[in-house]
């Protein structure tokens, strides 16, 4: 199941098949969380790091968060004591699952399913009165086989002709503002990819951050898909990251197979030669 409650994961806790993983982060500030995680996580948790663990180096070219090779996610997965026969529940504290989408798709990615997202992260589990720890928990390292899935991930030019077709959808899933090029403070380039679609990332959540009802969520997805099925929806944002949570969302809701623009506007806006569109 691609989400699990607070009330699910209390009676999984102490589950030896069970590995939980800590992934908060802060675009803005990116060595915050783990002090914070050091101060209080749920017990049992392993800390992920976005930059340092679930992220390959930068060239200036190819995006913010470039997705690490499958040899070094696996060695990553491998080290973080991840087997094939192990169920996996990620969180973080954007309720939702921003940061920890990236190591869930990556899971899945490398042919792993038994992975969760926690529905409302870290405030829900300390809003149910969950139990916590201070220091660091670690896992001992595992065996894992990777069974790559290439057609989860669109490179750029991919998702340039996705673009252009009627046959496929992009999706840009950052706030409109953005999309429509009134504001950038991240990358150089203000607008969105020519052809693109704009859902908002936070729109699929409560107000209290939670996920809102998957069967709702299928409604609107499917609106927005029209006649063209998930596995002709490609999904971008600033860096291949929050899309990542959107192919969740897109599971949530019963529609399983789309894909990430792995190197997301941080990428696109970076190349001169790349068509851009701003307004609505």
């Amino acid at each position: 199941m691609p989400a699990i409650t607070v009330q699910q994961l209390l009676g999984r806790l102490t589950d030896p098949r069970l590995a939980l993983f800590d992934c908060r982060f802060l675009l803005e500030a990116p060595d915050a969380c783990q002090p914070q995680y050091l101060q209080a996580h749920i017990p049992g948790a392993v800390y992920v790091h976005l930059d340092h663990d679930m992220s390959a180096p930068k060239t200036g070219r190819n995006g913010r968060h470039p997705l690490p090779s499958p040899e070094a996610l696996t060695a990553t997965i491998e080290r973080l004591g991840i087997s094939n026969d192990t169920d996996v529940v990620v969180y973080d504290a954007a309720g939702g699952g921003l940061a920890a989408s990236r190591l869930w798709w990556s899971l899945r990615y490398l042919g792993h399913d038994r992975v969760s997202i926690l529905d409302g992260g870290w405030p829900a589990w300390l809003g149910a009165d969950g139990p916590t720890r201070a220091g660091e928990d670690r896992r001992a390292p595992a065996r894992f086989v990777a069974r790559v899935r290439p057609e989860m991930a669109c490179d750029i030019d991919c998702t340039a002709l996705a673009a252009a077709s009627p046959e496929w959808l992009v999706v840009d899933v950052r706030a409109g503002s953005r999309f429509r090029g009134e504001e950038e403070p991240i990358d150089p380039v203000a607008g969105h990819i020519l052809g693109a679609k704009n859902r908002y990332w936070q729109d699929n959540l409560t107000p209290d951050g939670h996920l809102r009802d998957g069967a709702a969520l299928r409604v609107e997805f499917e609106a927005l898909l029209g006649r063209v099925p998930p596995g002709r929806c490609v999904f971008y944002c600033g860096s291949g990251v929050t899309s990542a949570f959107l192919v969740f969302l897109m599971e949530h809701a019963g529609l399983p197979g789309a894909k990430v623009y792995l190197g997301s506007w941080s990428e696109w806006s970076s190349d001169p030669t790349r068509l851009v569109a701003t307004g609505g």
